[in-house]
């Protein structure tokens, strides 16, 4: 799901093209390895060092060999940092931090002089001042000018004109003093950048000094000669566009130009995006409590002297973007867990998602005296505890390799990215937002993101539940749990809510249809019937009474009838009235609810929802096709524009016809390409920024109607860019929420680069390139149809309740050979690549066609292909030739 919020915008990043390069055959493991862990450990401000060309395999290895060494996560739950990344200030051996029971590493720091306080009587007053709220966590909180002088660092004035400028802090003393200059204290929330600083004097104002391309939190100011006054005006004309808003935000003013020192810290990496409870193992301490902030960040970009995200900040409590510890001065064995150390002061948030970690001798003004800001500090190591799901070579039941290393990188970085979102539902660790929910407490389930949202959506099940059944189908029970959830939380009036956010509340237009599609997903993949009877009174509710509520008079679903006006959906975008994606989605609702009803025996059930489907879907083509751009429209209504979730899903749910699949996709093609993948819109008609941003999650079913609509070379591209830019940048192997304009982070810091909705590539693979896939429930039936593309080889093995179902094939310019394996209690067919008249299709010395007819029963002409039916248990290889002159 992604967050309901401004966007926000990063420095450029540089964009390589994406090279192609051939994996090794097997025995050429150890040198892959070595290379992926250099990889691992690039500094990830920017793209990592090229990597060497791998020679191409003359064959692929043995089937089930050569994968294992692609596989991300750590080989065991007790986690350990890779190297150290930097240290400041009074710092020993900070290397010795990746290793327990050696030299320790020391940092040290003198007790800093106190700061500069304002005479006894001091004022300030303010051009505006936001209002005050709870922050989440239900303890009020103001934001008056009062607090740039109360002493208190903690504390801040906040303006309440968001973007609009100048604002004005104006400083009044008891009496005239002379002042040599100030000192400005903001923080990371977004510091001002540019202001001046004026004085009161003889009944006029001086300019006493300027600021100009301020980029830190503390600030000295000091004036070119020491000048008297009575009053003391900064007037601030920028300030740094935050994903928490452009703000003018001052923590304190002091009456003194003090530079800054900074404290002592190091910062480690652990090579990738890993989540858990971190532990410090602290050896000793000065006798003073001295206190320790560590700070998390998946990026280096966004690591300061705070977190990149913290729970405890999203519901405004005391973590201030870090957590603390005061360390005794015998040492401690420090596992962050939530809480308070002492009493209500020296607070932790617990569980993180992270790769880079940094500790600072510090502390919080309000911790004091529980903690403070100097002494020394002994550490011996640092660890994770990890909490997800633990995906080794051993718990894979299903796996994925082909003749395009970079294809198999993507994959296991998707398998990895989904493991980090598969975890238990803990009250200390959800979104804090109201999402607890005593019935999940405890069960397994698919978050959003390891860092953020710590949330079950079920739209993002919809790509991140596929993944966990193609890799460890043994966990499908983390998605039964979501699907099962919600809908025993479903209204009366038939909505079923999109999460336990909100205590199940957040309205949301397109996630009961994503429902309907993850419910018939999960009974696919596992045959779960006991799901599929419980949970079909839901489904008719949600098909049969709320969507026709919001339903016009052309048949379509229309965003604001039944007061659905202010219902967001997957990325909370202002889009109202007849929708093609909320359309599109609807028929592949009706259809995937239609397949449910007929596993069960409903047959009037799944009648009426495929009738209703069809008429959908012709009112779609009537209404919302655009025949000038040859495109959906997005909306029916506003200013024309052409999205990529309503144009490919129209696709992939069989909306659009051939002709119009065509068009439509070579639309997304000349409008949407960008170096990073194809972006979600075609003009910034919604949003700024909106033709430059990228998500994996609607990229997915455009990837899926490339390789559908006999597209191989063009779906592979697009992989290639999309999965190859979050590949090559920070934080590296895991799969960002969304990218935003030249590659960027799409909102800054806030944005989860680890996020189980961005994982199509895998079923993609899976299923289109490979190209084996369920029909029926339990893979009672199957179908192998490969889109090779400029791929050479590809094999893997797809989990079933029967058993494993294996496909491997090579592709060369004159021949295809294609191996099927099937598990017990199943049937299938295989549909071989390639124009039937210019082939010639065997099994052993059997020829099954000869490029004009065919030979025996189960063979026939499908969907241009030809087709072999009725596979039973058994090995089944197959040979395609193509015939001279064709």
């Amino acid at each position: 799901m992604t967050a309901s919020r401004p966007t926000g915008t990063t420095g450029n990043t540089s964009a390589a093209g994406p090279a192609r390069r051939a994996v090794l055959a097997a025995g050429a493991g150890a040198a892959a390895l070595t290379a992926a862990g250099a990889r691992s450990a690039q500094p990830a401000s920017a793209a990592a060092a090229p990597r060497p060309a791998t020679p191409s395999a003359a064959a692929p290895p043995r089937p089930g060999s050569g994968w294992q060494r692609y596989v991300q996560a750590p080989s065991s739950r007790t986690v350990r940092p890779v190297r150290t990344v930097t240290s400041r200030g009074d710092v020993t051996r900070p290397e010795a931090l990746l290793k327990a029971g050696g030299p320790v590493t020391v940092l040290r720091r003198q007790r800093p002089a106190p700061a500069p306080r304002w005479p006894e009587g001091t004022t300030a007053e303010a051009s505006s001042t936001h209002a005050g709220n709870s922050g989440g966590d239900g303890q009020p909180r103001t934001y008056d000018a009062s607090h740039a002088v109360d002493g208190d660092p903690d504390t801040f004035w906040n303006d309440d004109t968001q973007g609009a400028f100048p604002d004005t802090l104006t400083v009044t003393l008891p009496a005239e003093r002379e002042l040599s200059g100030i000192t400005v204290l903001s923080n990371s929330d977004g510091v001002p950048t540019d202001f001046t600083v004026d004085v009161w004097h003889d009944a006029a104002w001086h300019r006493a000094a300027s600021c100009s391309d301020n980029d830190v939190s503390q600030r000295a100011v000091p004036f070119s000669a020491p000048l008297r006054a009575s009053r003391v005006r900064l007037t601030v004309t920028g300030v740094q566009d935050t994903p928490q808003g452009a703000f003018t935000r001052i923590n304190e003013v002091w009456p003194e130009a003090v530079d800054a020192v900074e404290p002592p810290s190091v910062t480690v990496d652990f090579g990738k995006v890993v989540v858990g409870f971190p532990r410090i193992r602290f050896a000793a301490a000065s006798d003073n409590s001295p206190g320790v902030r560590v700070a998390f960040s998946e990026t280096l970009q966004f690591l300061t002297d705070r977190s990149d995200f913290t729970r405890s900040d999203q519901a405004g409590g005391a973590g201030r973007g870090t957590d603390q510890f005061a360390v005794p001065a015998k040492g401690a064995d420090w596992l962050d867990q939530k809480g308070f150390q002492a009493g209500e002061k020296v607070f932790a948030d617990g569980l993180h998602g992270f790769r880079y970690l940094k500790i600072t001798l510090d502390a919080l003004a309000s911790d004091a005296p529980a903690a403070q800001p100097w002494g020394t500090v002994e550490i011996d190591a640092v660890s994770l505890e990890f909490t997800a799901y633990l995906g080794t070579p051993g718990t894979y039941r299903g796996w994925f390799l082909c003749s395009d290393d970079d294809l198999n990188r993507y994959w296991y970085g998707a398998s990895y990215t989904n493991e980090l979102v598969t975890d238990v539902f803990r009250r200390d660790d959800v979104d804090p937002r109201d999402a607890w929910s005593a019935s999940l407490e405890g069960r397994l389930v698919l978050h959003d993101g390891p860092k953020r949202d710590r949330d079950p959506y079920v739209g993002d099940l919809a790509v991140s539940a596929r993944t966990l059944y193609l890799t460890h189908d043994d966990a499908a029970t983390a998605a039964r749990n979501v699907l099962a959830d919600l809908a025993d939380h479903q209204r009366a009036d038939g909505w079923i809510p999109p999460a336990s956010i909100n205590g199940y509340t957040l309205p949301l237009f397109d996630y009961p249809l994503w429902w309907v599609t993850c419910s018939w997903d999960y009974v696919l993949y596992t045959g779960d019937r006991a799901y599929a009877a419980r949970y079909h009174p839901n489904l008719v509710r949600v098909l049969d009474t709320w969507y026709p509520s919001v339903t016009d008079d052309a048949g379509l679903l229309s965003k604001g009838l039944g007061g659905t006006g202010g219902y967001g959906d997957y990325a909370f975008l202002d889009r109202t009235g007849r929708i093609t994606y909320y359309n599109a989605n609807y028929v592949q609702a009706l259809r995937d609810g239609a397949r449910l009803a007929r596993f069960l025996g409903h047959a009037d059930d799944a009648a009426r929802w495929q009738e209703r489907a069809g008429k959908v879907a012709a009112a779609v083509n009537t209404h919302l096709w655009d025949e000038e751009a040859g495109a959906y429209l997005d909306s029916g209504t506003g200013p024309v524009r052409h999205a990529q979730d309503g144009n490919a899903i129209a696709v992939t749910a069989g909306v659009a016809d051939a002709a119009r699949a065509a068009s439509a996709l070579a639309h997304l093609d000349a409008t949407t390409r960008r170096p990073y993948g194809n972006a979600f819109m075609d003009n910034d008609t919604l949003f700024s920024g909106a033709s430059q941003r990228v998500y994996a999650f609607t990229s997915y079913p455009e990837i899926v109607a490339r390789f559908e609509t006999g597209r191989a070379d063009s779906a592979l591209d697009q992989i290639r860019r999309t999965y190859g830019w979050m590949d090559r940048h920070d934080p590296g192997i895991t799969h960002w929420e969304g990218i935003g304009p030249d590659g960027s982070l799409y909102e800054g810091a806030y944005t989860s680069m680890a996020h189980g909705w961005s994982t199509g590539v895998l079923p993609a693979l899976t299923h289109q390139l490979l190209g084996a896939r369920p029909l029926s429930p339990g893979y009672a039936t199957w179908l192998v149809r490969p889109n090779p593309g400029d791929v050479d080889w590809a094999q893997g093995q797809l989990p079933t309740p029967h058993g494993t179902l294996s496909v491997a094939w090579q592709n060369s310019r004159s021949v295809f050979s294609l191996t099927v394996r099937v598990p017990h209690g199943t049937r299938g067919a295989v549909a071989l690549p390639g124009e039937p008249e210019g082939l010639s299709v065997r099994q052993g010395r059997r020829t099954l066609w000869d490029g004009r007819r065919a030979s025996g029963s189960g063979v026939r002409i499908a969907d241009g292909r030809v087709e072999v039916s009725s596979l039973g248990t058994g090995t089944h290889t197959f040979t395609a030739v193509r015939l001279p002159g064709k």
